[in-house]
């Protein structure tokens, strides 16, 4: 019961933050999750790092910085720069600096460096474009994300406990369970529903196509960190949120799933 409560002060005061951050504005926004990506590189290069692999997590944190400042000022049209003019150089960066660490795995270190940005920034670069992806800035679009996501994980959670048998995925994550999934699954398509009355702005078959993808594309996203954890033998990515670990176990599923909601909003919204 004390981690039960623990979650629940920690889950109460994540989720207004985030909400604060939408609603007030794209800048808050924006800084808000430029603090997360950040955080959550570092806990991506603090749990893959040992003897054998070194990322270069200063340079690897500049570097994503950069790039997630660039790109997230472009979407909002404070910036107004190529793409590669940014990005290339930064990558350049990556290599020439392995010449001077003088590590044994070169280029084992650059591309865990490169991962790191690919798996725990980019992804909030596009959650930026999806907020302004009507060529401003939209919170409820982007509120609606996170309500759908988080109606899909909470009552994946209870179903699970409440009724799960049949294993999800038992070699990657053996509490997983398919009961549980689908009544997440139906969770967000409710939520999607609802959704749809408040801001019609997307018609009801975006919206429920939409709570597909985060439910789909989100599971995948929470097996795959599964995954990383139990490959590098860590229980949690972090310890920054008491009772959920750490910051790439908070958003694991936003991690997968938002690629996939920005690609069907740039081609059918």
């Amino acid at each position: 019961m004390n981690n039960f409560w623990q979650r629940l002060l920690t889950g109460s005061l994540f989720v207004a933050t985030i909400f604060a951050s939408i609603f007030y504005g794209p800048l808050s926004f924006q800084l808000l999750f430029l603090l997360v990506a950040m955080l959550s590189l570092k806990e991506f290069y603090t749990i893959v790092k040992n003897d054998q692999r070194q990322p270069n997590i200063v340079l690897g944190m500049i570097s994503g910085a950069t790039i997630y400042i660039v790109m997230s000022g472009m979407f909002a049209d404070y910036i107004k720069l190529n793409i590669t003019s940014i990005i290339y150089p930064v990558t350049t960066l990556l290599f020439l600096a392995e010449l001077y660490r003088k590590k044994s795995e070169p280029f084992t270190n650059i591309a865990y460096t490169l991962l790191g940005i690919i798996y725990a920034v980019v992804p909030f670069i596009l959650l930026n474009k999806i907020s302004t992806h009507a060529q401003q800035y939209d919170a409820g679009i982007v509120g609606g994300y996170f309500i759908i996501l988080w109606s899909s994980d909470t009552f994946a959670y209870i179903f699970g406990n409440l009724v799960g048998k049949t294993k999800l995925f038992e070699r990657i994550s053996p509490k997983k369970s398919w009961e549980g999934s689908i009544g997440g699954g139906l969770s967000a398509l409710l939520a999607a529903w609802i959704l749809w009355h408040y801001n019609p702005q997307l018609s009801l078959t975006n919206w429920l196509v939409i709570a597909l993808i985060i439910v789909i594309a989100g599971t995948f996203g929470d097996l795959t960190e599964s995954m990383l954890k139990r490959s590098l033998e860590v229980k949690d990515s972090g310890s920054l949120l008491p009772g959920h670990g750490g910051m790439l176990d908070r958003f694991d599923g936003l991690l997968l799933s938002v690629p996939f909601v920005w690609v069907y909003l740039s081609i059918f919204c």
